[in-house]
């Protein structure tokens, strides 16, 4: 399973990389505004900084919603990192710009995927991710989980070579899930991330490890 860690600061990823688990970033046009990030150019210039820190995939998402500008913005991100993913959503001229940028060679992740139907038409216009939104279907009191299930059982059963990018990734549970299931992608903040660290027996047991070494070494 890839390690995506979804944030526009450079701090978390940096911090992500560190660890020495991160695959990629997932970013978004809220997540950039929350970092002061605006403009063209000042985005443009974020997504490079991105991409010097991680040799991984970064999704960066267009903001046109139809075909002819989604075209246009896509090709510019795309020029930017050979590591760029055109970030799409999930709309009919999402659709059709997911079939442009593959033949053209460019890798693309269609989100905003909130059924299987939607993921199926993804992975039929050659999207290299789907991100299906675990957090946000739970909040809708659906369980996000069963549709991560359904998705990569269909695509294992046609052979897709479309990766299931689990999104809104909320916890620590979300990503332990989502790995049974055999979700290919979770892209989540890095305290999910290092939320797996954690657990008290953990904490006790080096407690008791040092508190024993201090006693043998008085």
């Amino acid at each position: 399973m890839k390690f995506f860690i979804d944030t526009a600061n450079l701090n978390e990823i940096r911090e992500a990389h560190d660890l020495g688990v991160l695959d990629g970033v997932t970013t978004n046009p809220s997540l950039m505004a929350k970092e002061g990030i605006v403009g063209y150019d000042n985005v443009m210039k974020h997504y490079k900084a991105i991409c010097e820190i991680v040799d991984g995939d970064i999704s960066a998402e267009v903001i046109a919603t139809d075909f002819e500008t989604m075209v246009k913005e896509g090709e510019e991100l795309a020029q930017l990192h050979p590591n760029i993913v055109v970030k799409v959503p999930m709309t009919r001229d999402g659709v059709k710009a997911i079939k442009y940028f593959t033949d053209k060679g460019i890798k693309t992740n269609c989100t905003l995927i909130f059924s299987a139907g939607q993921a199926i038409l993804a992975a039929k216009a050659g999207a290299t991710y789907v991100s299906p939104f675990v957090g946000r279907l739970d909040d809708i009191g659906t369980d996000g989980l069963d549709l991560i299930d359904q998705i990569v059982n269909i695509y294992q059963n046609y052979g897709f070579p479309t990766e299931v990018l689990a999104a809104s990734v909320r916890h620590v549970m979300h990503l332990v899930k989502c790995a049974e299931i055999g979700a290919d992608v979770v892209t989540c903040p890095l305290n999910v991330i290092t939320g797996l660290l954690n657990h008290p027996l953990t904490d006790s047991g080096l407690a008791k490890f040092l508190a024993d070494h201090k006693k043998a070494n008085a």
